[in-house]
């Protein structure tokens, strides 16, 4: 199979006015939209595929584990393919059982979220209200921690390293979050994941672009269903070929393209060990809970291309400190301009990665960066010993 690359021509922007290679509100097009996601799905163009039902794929994970050689790779082209220019979401069926320890995996999520719940940590959430799910923040690292044997078990697991290296290579990186929405949990708003998904519509449109195009290709996101999930558990909502629209990081907060997702979005049942994986930027969102007595458990997976770094490992906290009498100095001369430059080229820009038990996203999608908290101290003017005390209580946050 020969993996197509996404047609230049599936968001209908005009590429010949100026600023083209900027997006901002103007260019999202409900009609456009539309177009691109009523598409059917045709399970000839996926051979590997058991099924399809209503544009997402299913294939069966005894199929797929037992696939060696030149036909995995094959069906790695396929699965990518899907990811990029198809439904954009495939669901591996069976994925976890009891090889992988699904049922003991289930019970130690369930133990580490009733000692956070005994400990009195109430977790935040990027697209819900706080308090509404139970989360398990940095799972993967409480897991190991745990229970070495069960975590070598349950991610020997060979669809989530095939569907992983046919989406990112074979450097990739593994993070995960349990998530629990609890009886009565209401829905997120829909909306795309991580990288840009997680800024505000205004930081986004900062990004030109190709960086709106590259953003899917650094993130797969994936989801382990760990107790059986009927439609009134609430599984997570997904609009199949959504993630195809290049405004649609700008477009997933405007009020027509939620109300479009709200009446055609693809909410399929899981059994306990079925694996979802998705483009990033589908548009999805958690169901609505309305169940009196199901606790829906997910192992939330976010597996990260190796790509997204520097060469040199650099001490920004060291250089803020170092700079930061001169900076204010320069703050005090009126050099708005050169003092944000010289944040941009010291500080680091991103709030991630962050340790999310102590950084949580109580009133936004993300903590503060360091070059947020610099700025603000500058225009606060804080003296040195009030920055250095925040930046090493922010540093702290960051710690694993």
């Amino acid at each position: 199979m020969t993996l197509r690359s996404a047609s230049p021509t599936t968001t209908a922007r005009d590429t010949t006015r100026a600023g083209a290679n900027r997006i901002t509100e103007r260019d999202c097009n409900l009609d456009d939209f539309i177009a691109l996601t009523e598409r059917t799905t045709d399970l000839a163009d996926y051979p590997h595929a058991a099924s399809t039902e209503r544009g997402v794929l299913f294939y069966d994970s005894a199929a797929v584990s037992a696939t060696t050689g030149e036909a995995r790779e094959l069906l790695a082209d396929e699965l990518a393919d899907a990811l990029l220019n198809g439904p954009g979401i495939v669901v591996f069926a069976g994925a976890f059982d009891d090889r992988h320890g699904l049922a003991e995996t289930t019970a130690l999520f369930d133990r580490i979220i009733a000692d956070q719940n005994a400990a009195g940590v109430s977790n935040g959430d990027h697209f819900a209200k706080p308090g509404a799910n139970d989360r398990v923040w940095n799972a993967l690292q409480k897991f190991a921690e745990r229970d070495p044997e069960l975590f070598s078990r349950y991610y020997a697991n060979d669809v989530l390293a095939l569907i992983s290296q046919a989406w990112l290579g074979p450097w990739y990186q593994v993070t995960s979050a349990v998530n629990v929405v609890n009886p009565g949990g209401a829905a997120q708003n829909p909306h795309r994941d991580y990288h840009l998904g997680f800024m505000s519509t205004d930081t986004a449109a900062t990004f030109r672009a190709h960086v709106h195009r590259l953003s899917p290709a650094l993130t797969l996101q994936g989801a382990v269903a760990h107790v059986d999930m009927p439609i009134e558990s609430g599984p997570t909502m997904y609009l199949p070929y959504s993630q195809t629209y290049e405004a649609g990081y700008l477009a997933f907060n405007l009020p027509e393209f939620r109300e479009y997702f709200a009446q055609n979005y693809v909410q399929l049942p899981l059994s306990a060990g079925d694996a979802v994986f998705f483009n990033p930027a589908l548009f999805h969102a958690a169901g609505h809970n309305t169940s009196s007595d199901i606790k829906r458990m997910a192992n939330l997976l976010q597996v990260s291309s190796a790509f997204g770094r520097a060469m040199d490992s650099v001490d920004r906290s060291a250089i803020m400190r170092w700079i930061y009498p001169a900076l204010r100095r320069r703050t005090a001369e009126g050099d708005t301009r050169g003092v944000a430059n010289a944040i941009a080229a010291s500080a680091e820009g991103y709030a991630f990665p962050s340790n999310l038990d102590l950084d949580q996203p109580i009133t936004g999608l993300t903590g503060e960066s360091q070059a947020q908290l610099l700025a603000r101290a500058l225009a606060d003017d804080f003296d040195e010993a009030r920055f250095d005390q925040e930046l090493s209580a922010l540093d702290a946050r960051h710690i694993p």
